[in-house]
């Protein structure tokens, strides 16, 4: 990037930490904003600037919010009995955007990862613990993702919730919709046929 002039370099290396942002892409984002109106750059600028300094973690769920209790957990026609466990945010929006679950919802904040150093205590699981010793919660639905951090965090939730007489589910894993069985991988189909129900 030693062509570039100074500022224009340091804003396609910004853009190209951000995840799933190679230099091809950050180049043509940075190209992009260079080719807005500076008042245009200033909204964006000014969003980001917004996002940082009002976005915080619900204290109960550990969501993103702009109040101290995100909308979900503070709307009382959410079915209390259900608590559906994610690693992050992102993933209950994935969730909500079903309209499936009215149930509310635990955010960890990650997955457990010995080789990342991240461990039980790097995660919001003691206060997922916490939240449970009311017995207002009947059923923990574990919505990690199906890769191996994701079982081991489910796996190691499940073994310190089924003492606390809570029903523990995991979401059902397998062939998405439209797909094809010829080109799908056995895990999957394997997955499949384990989480096959009654018609």
């Amino acid at each position: 990037m030693r062509n570039y002039p100074r500022a224009l370099a340091r804003l396609i290396e910004e853009l190209e930490k951000m995840p799933g942002v190679g230099p091809k892409t950050a180049q043509r984002l940075a190209f992009f904003i260079l080719g807005r109106s500076k008042e245009e750059s200033a909204e964006l600028a000014g969003a980001i600037t917004e996002v940082k300094e009002k976005i915080r973690p619900c204290r109960v769920c550990f969501n993103f919010s702009e109040e101290e209790v995100c909308e979900i957990c503070s709307d009382a026609r959410r079915d209390r009995s259900q608590l559906c466990v994610v690693a992050e945010a992102r993933d209950l929006y994935a969730l909500e955007r079903s309209g499936e679950y009215r149930g509310l919802y635990h955010v960890l904040g990650g997955l457990l990862s010995p080789i990342e150093g991240i461990g039980p205590d790097d995660l919001a699981i003691a206060a997922l613990l916490e939240r449970l010793k009311s017995g207002e919660v009947k059923e923990v639905i574990l919505a990690t993702n199906p890769v191996v951090e994701g079982d081991a965090t489910a796996s190691y939730l499940a073994g310190l919730m089924k003492p606390m007489g809570v029903r523990v589910t995991r979401i059902a894993l397998g062939l998405p919709v439209g797909g094809d069985l010829d080109y799908a991988d056995e895990v999957t189909v394997s997955r499949a046929l384990l989480g096959r129900t009654e018609m």
